[in-house]
């Protein structure tokens, strides 16, 4: 009953501030992504980079990470970009995209060391570390198959798709406009700050928090975001246990989590099945 008075009394203008704000980072990374394809004089269409960007997060909130892959199927089949092309690209992506989380990561400790180091001690498990370790230890397994049983037709298949994908990595390395890019890369996580920060001013009981507070709640959400299946049912409980350590009553700090990921991803869901349906209908000729 706490959490729906909490829902009955926010602010929805700021809401809607930050729903703008998601979608002005979508706009970019699709704007972002041409540089790189460019790079291998590949032209897509702003509107199909646009709708890939869409369907693929809408992909990712049914069946984690497929996003990446539906993302590169879309323009190979409507931009005639090879699909590992596409698929090295967004690889690049997701590394630069990873060295800006890194760098708030470390910034956030270094201003609020003893209160995350009381938050996950509670909450880090070991068994995402035995499942990567898993995974590394069969991808090596299987590159040593390959190796050995390289003149077999399947295996030339594979190293001529990982060729493809290594090409796509490496465009990021050989575009042109390397500073737009990091224009775009900083802009987009702006804006990824921004629509959550924004949203603290609906709710008076996380109005009054700090920017340091912020940032911290923004990291904790934005690596749950990335460990589960878009963070559906944990991320709310995940700010509530950091904004808890900010003085912030859980029930508001539920109530908080729930306003931000709901309305991001009703938003994902409305573009996400609008592109579904438009992508043929707009590139009928």
């Amino acid at each position: 009953m706490e959490i729906k008075l909490h829902f009955s009394k926010a602010n929805y203008w700021y809401v809607a501030l930050a729903v703008l704000c998601g979608i002005l980072s979508n706009l970019s990374r699709a704007y972002r992504w041409n540089y790189m394809l460019g790079a291998m004089r590949y032209r897509p269409a702003f509107k199909n980079n646009i709708m890939a960007v869409y369907i693929a997060y809408l992909m990712n909130l049914f069946i984690p990470r497929s996003g990446e892959v539906s993302r590169a199927l879309v323009l190979d089949k409507y931009e005639g970009v090879p699909f590992e092309k596409g698929f090295g690209t967004i690889i690049s992506e997701r590394v630069a995209d990873s060295v800006i989380l890194l760098t708030l990561i470390l910034i956030t400790f270094g201003l609020q060391f003893q209160k995350l180091s009381e938050y996950l001690q509670g909450v880090i498990s070991f068994s995402g570390v035995y499942l990567l370790l898993i995974l590394l230890t069969v991808g090596i397994f299987a590159i040593g198959i390959l190796y050995f049983q390289r003149k077999t037709r399947l295996a030339q298949k594979i190293f001529s798709f990982l060729k493809g994908v290594k090409e796509g990595v490496w465009s990021i390395l050989k575009m042109k406009q390397k500073w737009p890019f990091i224009f775009h890369t900083l802009f987009i996580w702006a804006m990824y700050f921004a629509m959550f920060y924004i949203v603290i001013f609906a709710l008076p009981e996380t109005a009054s928090i700090s920017l340091a507070a912020a940032l911290t709640g923004f990291v904790v959400g934005g690596l749950v975001i990335a460990f589960t299946n878009g963070g559906f049912g944990s991320y709310p409980i995940a700010l509530a246990g950091i904004l808890l350590l900010f003085d912030v009553p859980e029930t508001a700090g539920t109530a908080f989590g729930w306003i931000v990921w709901t309305s991001q991803t009703i938003t994902t869901m409305v573009f996400g099945v609008l592109s579904f349906f438009m992508l043929p209908v707009l590139n009928k000729t």
